[in-house]
């Protein structure tokens, strides 16, 4: 075998030196942040069930726009909880260990084929359906604006709007960069196969 073949070779039972150690296992630095992240998502299960009861306690005395109000943020919560999920998931898997999930009947579908730029347009459309849902649920209550009762003002709707439109065009951006850069990447593995 030739020394260049060697210095190819997988690092399977050759230790790292000192410093690679370190700043390859520094990863595992974040392990205890993924822990909080789960402490968090029994929070929001909490949460759930505590919306859920009250929607059900007031099933008869809510009126629809209120029951659909109560819906929506049941909605919101899940939808914090499945980001929650792709965060705690798709992060350990990319950044911290390999999950080996590979033929569990319960592998999610989307980790397969995870890296850090899936995970930001997973991440960023997220962010976009929970934002949906806020917004929803201020233009639901945005009627009582003429009357002076509601919780929100013209300017408090206008912002959330602006900010709304922000993250889609953030999220379009995001979506743009990474399709030019697996372009490139695609146009240099086949020019490097010519």
């Amino acid at each position: 075998m030739s020394a260049l073949s060697d210095a190819r070779a997988p690092l399977k039972g050759r230790s790292l030196r000192p410093v690679p150690m370190l700043i390859f296992g520094s990863r595992w630095l974040q392990l205890p942040l993924y822990v909080g992240l789960i402490i968090a998502q029994g929070v929001y299960v909490v949460l759930f069930l505590k919306e859920l009861w009250h929607l059900f306690a007031h099933a008869f005395d809510f009126s629809e726009q209120q029951i659909m109000l109560a819906v929506l943020g049941l909605i919101d919560v899940v939808m914090i909880s499945n980001l929650l999920v792709m965060v705690i998931v798709g992060g350990y898997e990319t950044f911290v260990s390999r999950l080996n999930l590979q033929g569990h009947p319960d592998e999610p579908e989307w980790l397969s084929h995870v890296n850090a730029s899936v995970l930001k347009i997973k991440l960023a459309m997220a962010i976009i359906g929970i934002s949906s849902i806020h917004l929803l649920r201020t233009f639901i209550e945005a009627g009582a604006l003429s009357s002076g009762k509601g919780t929100y003002t013209e300017t408090g709707v206008m912002w959330q709007t602006i900010i709304h439109c922000v993250f889609i065009l953030s999220a379009i951006g995001i979506a743009i960069v990474d399709k030019l850069s697996n372009d490139s990447i695609e146009g240099a593995k086949q020019q490097g196969g010519h």
